[in-house]
């Protein structure tokens, strides 16, 4: 026996052309919702030909159209042909003001609606929750036990490894560490007499020059100590800026006699 065939054309209508509304304002809604149009952005060009395709499905359904949204269509159509013939037209724009409040209006009430509908629920969700005490969480143990699986040769070969990895490891030779821990000490006073030797020479010179020549990180100590020394024995002076300064001798100063005193302290 043959399967039946099931013929559904004019039975099943579309969603859409089925679906009805309280009033214009509602379908207005509906339209701009479809086309992701906020009320502030609404274009009638656009709205009044969906909104005419609606009511003309409903004449071909055999449908009664309401008086209110008939109304509906010609206050559209009065809006678009006054702001076709003039943008700027003033009985337009207040037809147009007028029709954005009265589709905020009805979006709070609807909004308003939904939000009562679903108190109701929230409630009584709400009074059975309330007689449920919460549970402190629990720490966990932690699980110190080993799940995995090896055979017994892996585990054999995983041992000689770790007992050979430290054979034939010999120390590095005490001169690797020369050039890291290396100290090469450069005496204070032979410095001191440097700097001496330099300014009653020249006379003047600049303070940062003192450590051009330098070719240790021990020098540069040196160097910067026997100035600290030197003036503190008012031997030199100093002058100047932070950026700018500048290093004199002070007059008949006997460069010997700076060095005896600065070989005095211990500075190596």
């Amino acid at each position: 026996m043959e399967q039946p065939v099931y013929h559904l054309e004019h039975v099943v209508k579309a969603k859409e052309e089925l679906e009805d509304f309280n009033g214009p304002l509602d379908l207005i809604l509906h339209l701009l919702s479809k086309n992701k149009m906020e009320i502030a952005d609404i274009q009638i060009s656009l709205i009044l030909e969906q909104y005419l395709a609606w009511m003309d499905r409903r004449k071909e359904l055999d449908l009664e159209v309401a008086s209110e949204f008939v109304v509906m269509s010609s206050q559209l159509i009065f809006i678009k042909t006054r702001m076709l013939l003039n943008l700027h037209d003033e009985e337009a724009l207040s037809e147009m003001d007028e029709l954005k409040a009265q589709l905020e209006a009805r979006q709070r009430h609807e909004n308003y609606l939904k939000i009562k509908a679903i108190t109701g629920q929230l409630r009584e969700r709400y009074l059975v929750g309330q007689d449920y005490l919460g549970k402190d969480p629990e720490p966990l143990e932690p699980d110190r036990a080993y799940h995995y699986v090896h055979q017994p040769e892996d585990l054999l070969r995983g041992l000689k490894s770790a007992l050979t990895r430290g054979e034939n490891t010999a120390p590095p030779p005490f001169r690797s560490f020369a050039a890291i821990v290396g100290r090469e000490p450069y005496p204070v006073s032979d410095k001191a007499r440097e700097i001496v030797q330099r300014l009653v020479t020249f006379g003047v010179t600049r303070f940062r020059s003192l450590f051009r020549g330098c070719r240790s990180r021990s020098e540069i100590v040196a160097a910067f100590l026997a100035v600290l020394e030197l003036c503190k024995q008012r031997k030199i002076n100093l002058a100047g800026t932070d950026s700018e300064c500048t290093v004199t001798c002070v007059d008949n100063v006997d460069s010997t006699e700076a060095v005896t005193a600065l070989a005095a302290g211990d500075y190596q």
